[in-house]
């Protein structure tokens, strides 16, 4: 293991940088998502090198894992050459993963394995990607779980927006809290200073929530409930119409989307900006200063 320290709350961000889509796709990042995951995908283009978003990523998002799809052919990059002094200069600072095609000889992977596992000495594994997608799911979700990538996090919570809201009914009267933050397993909301009490382990029907534009509608089980100065707060754990934890299948489905683009948005437009920074040819260092407080 690395002995960089990073949030366990949180976790860590895992970049995968210049993979093929067919192996991995963009999808996979929703579905990571609900394993407690934070990942994104680095592609290359002609307005930002892609050394320089690497670079840029590495002081903006210490403690990452960043995963080099080494088949991708990267104009100015010798990925066994570049891996090698990444590792070397920021193994303290990122953890390193290599992905490749399986379609080599044994001979040739054994010495991929023994090149960048033993002689770089990347922590993050030399995985080779087959053609069936769920099989590199898998060897993926393992190495991120054997590196700590969600930390102690199940799921990942996203913070919800002023116009998130529950509405329901219990016992013939009706309710309205907002939505402070939600997960794919339960969310939280405050309700109103002079808001009548439920009891804890009380379930509730038929619930409508709205959150950040998106309208679904749920069963849930009040989990706890404590007092805030806006409002006593309620914890919410989803159940499904057969009494089972969690969302039903299509809800799940959009809602991740959802989430992964509440979680996602503000990493996503810091790089952006940092990337078109450095398109202009704005130095690294001044870049990730700039950058830096707003992560």
């Amino acid at each position: 293991m690395s002995d960089v320290s990073y949030d366990i709350f949180s976790g860590r961000k895992t970049f995968f940088i210049a993979p093929d889509i067919s192996l991995l796709p963009e999808t996979y990042m929703e579905e990571y998502l609900s394993h407690g995951y934070e990942t994104y995908i680095i592609c290359d283009d002609r307005y930002c090198s892609l050394k320089k978003k690497v670079e840029l990523i590495i002081n903006l998002f210490r403690d990452s894992i960043l995963f080099f799809y080494i088949d991708a052919e990267i104009e100015g990059i010798d990925w066994q050459k570049y891996i090698y002094h990444l590792q070397r200069d920021y193994g303290d600072k990122v953890l390193i993963g290599v992905l490749y095609s399986k379609g080599r000889s044994d001979a040739e992977r054994e010495r991929l394995e023994r090149f960048y596992l033993f002689d770089v000495g990347v922590q993050c594994g030399c995985i080779g990607l087959e053609y069936q997608h769920t099989k590199n799911f898998s060897l993926i979700d393992r190495v991120m779980y054997a590196n700590q990538a969600g930390g102690r996090r199940k799921t990942v919570r996203a913070i919800c927006d002023d116009t998130s809201e529950v509405s329901f009914t219990f016992e013939h009267e009706n309710f309205l809290a907002k939505i402070t933050d939600i997960s794919l397993n339960h969310f939280s909301c405050v309700m109103k200073k002079d808001a009548k009490k439920l009891p804890v382990y009380t379930k509730i029907k038929d619930m409508l929530l709205i959150v950040n534009g998106l309208h679904f509608q749920t069963d849930g089980i009040i989990l706890m409930e404590r007092k805030t100065y806006d409002g006593p707060l309620y914890i919410f754990v989803f159940t499904r119409l057969d009494g089972s934890q969690g969302l039903e299948p299509d809800t799940t489905h959009r809602l991740s989307q959802k989430i992964y683009k509440m979680v996602t948005t503000r990493a996503k437009s810091i790089m952006n900006s940092a990337f078109e920074s450095a398109s202009r040819g704005q130095d690294i260092e001044s870049i990730s200063s700039e950058f830096a407080g707003k992560v």
